[in-house]
């Protein structure tokens, strides 16, 4: 049985909506989903349980106004609106404790070329009361509840670490430039502590130039991460003798056998790192503090994947770890949850369901994110007293998972027998000879995408597309071998793999391979122009969005832009992930899409943002440029107030309306 909060009663108008609409005959075919379904701003886009587990703290949108912050107190349904302005919108919160959250801004109707401010932050208790602002916004925002001289400046952003939650102190940091403005290199990174009830602010003694902060399990700093260079150090502060001391140093870009990664601190004080250990995959390990050694045995190793994830505790107590293989999961140590989890999972058989426990539990309730290859995230509260669910929100509440496709992982190999995994999406009902979209992730030496939906391969999917999103050498997550085996391959293994695992599926029958495009964002637009000049016979059309156009722009830049890519890693790391500008120019010569333009004469789409500064719009321009010569097939679309990708609807719902045409001309069923 479930009920729902009266703040969020959407199903019964959505029934009554049902009830009244004519049926589908039998040989009808149901119209796609509008574009905005998939693009849209969520109306609900995140929960939060208190420390204690009596009250949730939702983010929520009313008729697609303003982001605001509501709680609800559980035991009695109340609810509460404690934070909202008229021209911004809430952006993240975090309980400070019972009593008092935290929260800064955003302004969702404009794009990052128009955004000349910082998020601030504010701080309110569970009641409205209290509401404090912390730290000034920015930019022409005037505020409503005026602003204290003790209000700390802008460049001072919220750490989103939870720490004891039992005093009225969090933690902001303060990063400090080359530059006078927001395009100079970090030379190092403050950590303030900020009491949110009378703003006093104190900033925390660092040992050097520190980048990056983590906190003990009582909400105290205990380790800094330090970066001169190419090499990373890293600082304990020993809680007996309150001194700092270093623990570790290696190359922060090459990593090496004595690499780790500080992940969190246990309720007993212990560190837990993420290392490989000199193995291919990197695992969970406790760290030695007094040895100054990572623990040889792991606490949860995956067999295909590298750790990533999280601890889960309570005050005094390791409850379990969440993790991502293909998809999210927890391995729990603690016999209550790991029963709960059975019971959850029983109930949501058709979801990966995450269980997550107040840090101070002293209610019956925990939160649960059910969600699928079909099914958006969505919010549920479990009472362990009756055993009922009660429904709180999904991230894409138009979504009807009925009309979804499927997604799996399947192995493919590369020509050189490295095997490739890669996400195979295909429409409902269709699994032979389709127009295929092949989907190249950015990065590129991330993990390009993970079991669950996602609104750009399952827009493809509704029209009609098989997408195939291979996670090519260099893709992170999936071992070192496979990591280093992409390190100076843009444009050659790298796009070998893209083009073997494209060769895979036509050879299973799922692709007709008359009917083949190939894109991305980014990097994946980078290997997009790469695939239409290496493999003309493979890929019919391009699509491309904030892509690479040359590797050596990168290095150079141009007057009109600074690039937001530090210069630290242009001079120690790039060279040798990406390639050296002056030891590989050969190389870098003839992977150059901008270079290669004269060979690419299938149609293409290509979008840019104006205010990137990742990829700066003259990639895109010199390659149109270069293109438009000799090829009358090319679209070109600049969206003046966007970055690196598209933050508001209207972008989205455009550029996606734009592939939906594009698409449909070239590779579309005859």
């Amino acid at each position: 049985m479930s009920t729902r909060f009266p703040a969020f009663q959407r199903g019964a108008a959505l029934l009554a909506c049902a009830l009244i609409t004519p049926a589908f005959s039998a040989d009808a075919v149901p119209a796609a989903p509008p574009i905005a379904d998939f693009f849209d701003n969520p109306a609900f886009s995140a929960a939060n349980l208190s420390p204690s587990g009596k009250y949730l703290a939702v983010r929520f949108s009313n008729d697609n106004k303003r982001d605001r912050l509501i709680v609800i107190e559980l035991a009695t349904n109340a609810i509460k609106v404690v934070a909202q302005f008229a021209d911004r919108d809430v952006d993240t919160f975090q309980w400070v404790n019972d009593e008092r959250l935290v929260l800064d801004s955003t302004d969702k109707s404009i794009g990052p070329g128009d955004a000349i401010y910082g998020p601030g932050l504010f701080a309110v208790n569970r009641d409205g009361s209290g509401f404090k602002q912390l730290v000034q916004v920015s930019g022409n925002f005037v505020q409503e509840h005026g602003v204290a001289r003790t209000t700390l400046p802008a460049d001072h952003y919220l750490v989103e670490q939870l720490g004891a939650q039992v005093s009225d102190d969090v933690y902001v940091i303060n990063p400090k430039r080359d530059g006078l403005d927001e395009a100079g290199d970090i030379k190092y990174v403050n950590l303030v502590r900020v009491n949110t009830v009378t703003g006093r602010a104190e900033t925390v003694k660092r040992p050097g130039q520190c980048q990056g902060w983590l906190l003990d399990h009582k909400g105290e700093p205990r380790v800094c991460i330090a970066l001169e260079k190419n090499i990373e150090t890293i600082w304990y502060l020993d809680p007996a003798s309150k001194e700092w001391r270093k623990i570790a140093s290696f190359d922060a870009y090459l990593g090496g056998k004595e690499a780790f990664t500080p992940l969190a601190f246990g309720p007993d004080g212990t560190l837990y790192v993420l290392s490989d250990a000199g193995k291919d995959k990197a695992a969970l390990h406790t760290f030695d503090l007094k040895t100054g050694q990572v623990n040889e045995k792991p606490l949860v190793a995956l067999a295909d994947y590298d750790f990533s994830g999280r601890l889960i505790t309570t005050r005094d107590k390791m409850l379990g770890v969440r993790y991502l293989s293909d998809a999210r999961a927890t391995v729990w140590f603690d016999e209550k949850m790991k029963t709960l989890q059975a019971t959850i999972d029983a109930a949501l058989p058709a979801t990966a369901n995450m269980v997550n426990p107040p840090t101070r539990p002293d209610s019956p309730w925990v939160l649960v994110q059910a969600y699928s290859d079909k099914q958006p995230t969505h919010y549920t509260l479990y009472n362990l007293d009756t055993g009922k669910f009660t429904s709180v929100g999904s991230t894409q509440e138009r979504i009807v998972p009925a009309q979804m496709a499927e997604q799996e992982l399947v192995r493919t190999t590369a020509r050189d027998g490295l095997p490739v995994p890669a996400w195979l999406t295909l429409p409902n009902g269709k699994r032979k000879n389709l127009p295929m979209v092949v989907l190249v992730h950015g990065g590129p030496y991330v993990r390009g995408n993970e079991w669950g939906w996602s609104a750009d391969s399952q827009f493809l999917a509704s029209r009609g597309y098989a997408v195939l999103q291979p996670e090519f050498r260099g893709s992170t997550g999936f071992g070192t071998k496979h990591y280093r085996a992409g390190w100076k391959q843009w444009g050659l293994k790298m796009q070998e793999d893209i083009a073997d695992a494209t060769k895979w599926a036509i050879a299973q029958g799922i692709a007709d391979p008359k009917r083949i495009c190939i894109a991305g964002a980014s990097y994946g637009g980078y290997a997009t122009l790469m695939g239409l000049a290496n493999d003309p016979a493979l890929y019919k059309c391009g699509v491309n969005w904030v892509g690479v156009t040359d590797i050596n722009l990168l290095y150079t830049g141009h007057w009109s832009f600074t690039s937001d890519l530090s210069s630290s890693y242009l001079k120690y790391g790039a060279p040798t992930l990406i390639g050296d500008p002056e030891k590989d120019a050969a190389q870098l010569r003839a992977t150059s899409p901008l270079l290669q333009a004269a060979r690419i004469t299938q149609p293409l789409l290509m979008a840019y943002g104006a205010a990137d500064r990742r990829v700066p719009l003259y990639h895109g321009k010199k390659f149109h440029d270069a293109l438009k010569v000799h090829n009358p097939n090319v679209e070109w679309v600049v969206y003046q107030e966007e970055g690196h990708g598209w933050s508001l609807p209207k972008n989205r719902i455009d550029f996606w309306g734009r592939v939906e045409k594009f698409l449909g001309r070239h590779i579309g069923t005859p």
